[in-house]
């Protein structure tokens, strides 16, 4: 009995780690949500939300993350650090682009 137990347990103990692994190495791709943010920019304008200025900047803050990635990759790799500093650089321009899609101006 003390065997199965024991048993059980580093089965549910392995399975879980190998779970936690998989997520941590498979975070979300940011160079897909730098092209997802570009759509809602270009949906953004076609719908009347930006005005050119507006436009204008958030493009330029796409153009700024772009960057920052090619030289967190410029080495071979992206480190943890890179990456989680990229990341939260894609967080502030997404609450960005919401913020102005959504400030009632219209062009």
């Amino acid at each position: 009995m003390k065997r199965l137990t024991m048993l059980i347990m580093a089965i549910a103990l392995t399975v879980s780690v190998a779970g936690v692994a998989a997520a941590r190495t498979c975070p979300r791709h940011p160079a897909r949500r730098a092209v997802r943010q570009e759509l809602r920019i270009r949906q953004g304008v076609q719908a009347g939300q930006l005005t050119r200025c507006e436009t204008v900047r958030l493009r330029q803050g796409q153009r700024h993350i772009r960057h920052m990635e090619l030289r967190t990759r410029a080495d071979g790799r992206m480190g943890p650090r890179e990456r989680v500093r990229l990341h939260r650089a894609l967080d502030r321009q997404n609450v960005r682009i919401r913020q102005l899609r959504h400030n009632g101006r219209a062009v």
